[in-house]
């Protein structure tokens, strides 16, 4: 049969180490004296963040810390850029709204980060990450993609009109519209895929380690790319090149949701910095459920246009993509180019046309 048939086992060197409890993951690295970290989150969808109280939690036992983005904003810490660049179907560029590391004046999504709490073990961090009040006046919010485009919506950022960060466009409008004209059957259906949570056996963990001596920074976080982390991070924190390390170890599941640059890691490093401590964090599993980037959620209207022996003439796609309240990363990917390259299948479609808001 050869190497490699079908059927012949194939043993991987990686494999007994992880299966026997062996492996080394993010929460598994500790450093001396380290802190722990928990965020407070919003609850609401959308809202007005008019104060943030920490005088209470700041008292209780073990807190070192906490640091709201008025912290990073006197720190020079930069906003989060958006993680994946694009132009407009018409050439010009897409709407990109700043995301500050933590909110600053507006809530816009459950279980945004506000707060940073740091203190000497973590049952103290949460203790006081409890006691820190946040006065959020409640501002209407939608959560599917055709709500937000309704005339009348709530807009989530003023910078992108009518919630539309990107429209992109595939294919030969007027040769579809033709063989439309000409078609002998048209059949039309609209599909929804989805919102889905990612849910990895690890969830999102990182420790942030300074070397006060010569202001390095290094984070130990599971992701799924060490050199464009590093990129980004450095340049929200205004790091030189050489500044920053970024390791990873093992990764317990991620298919893309730990390849984004969060905000967390930013605060998580600036946090570090400021203390000359390490600091460490790892989020739950509730949280993660409602900070961690999500999958997919398009909305899809599809028409087939066919000659009268039933052979495809060409197909139409019009997408609603729900990419959140923040740009981040490949969230563009799926509802555009990804439906672009797939959606024909293993069938003979002379023509196609895909337009992805």
């Amino acid at each position: 049969m050869g190497e490699f048939s079908i059927g012949q086992p194939v043993p991987r060197s990686e494999d007994p180490a992880l299966l026997q409890g062996r492996g080394r993951y993010s929460a598994d690295i500790a450093a001396p004296g380290q802190a722990y970290g928990v965020f407070v989150r919003s609850r609401h969808a959308h809202g007005a963040l008019t104060g943030i109280d920490i005088a209470a939690a700041a008292t209780l036992p073990g807190v070192r810390a906490i640091f709201t983005q008025a912290d990073l904003d006197a720190a020079g810490v930069g906003p989060m850029p958006p993680q994946q660049a694009a132009k407009n179907a018409d050439g010009t560029p897409m709407h990109a709204p700043a995301q500050p590391v933590l909110a600053r004046d507006k809530v816009h999504y459950v279980g945004e980060p506000v707060a940073l709490v740091v203190a000497d073990t973590r049952a103290q961090a949460r203790d006081a990450a409890e006691a820190v009040l946040l006065a959020i006046d409640p501002l209407p919010a939608v959560t599917t993609a055709s709500a937000a485009v309704a005339p009348g919506a709530p807009q989530v950022h003023a910078q992108a009109p009518g919630n539309v960060a990107l429209t992109f466009r595939h294919g030969d409008a007027d040769a579809v519209a033709a063989a439309f004209a000409s078609a002998a059957h048209v059949t039309r259906l609209s599909v929804r895929n989805t919102r889905l949570v990612v849910a990895p056996m690890e969830p999102r963990s990182a420790l942030a380690v300074p070397d006060p001596a010569s202001g390095h920074l290094s984070l130990h976080v599971g992701c799924q790319g060490v050199f464009g982390m590093r990129n980004t991070l450095r340049g929200v924190l205004g790091l030189e090149a050489g500044q920053l390390r970024v390791l990873t170890g093992n990764v317990g599941g991620s298919f893309g949701m730990k390849a984004s640059c969060y905000p967390e890691y930013v605060a998580l490093l600036h946090a570090a910095r400021a203390l000359a401590r390490p600091v460490t964090w790892t989020d739950d599993r509730s949280d993660s459920f409602l900070s961690d980037s999500h999958g997919r959620d398009h909305e899809t209207e599809l028409a087939l246009a066919l000659d009268a022996q039933g052979h495809f003439l060409a197909l139409r796609a019009e997408v609603l993509g729900n990419v959140g309240a923040a740009l981040s990363n490949a969230v563009f990917l799926p509802p555009t180019v990804n439906t672009a390259k797939n959606i024909v299948g293993v069938y003979r479609t002379p023509l196609l046309e895909v337009v992805s808001r």
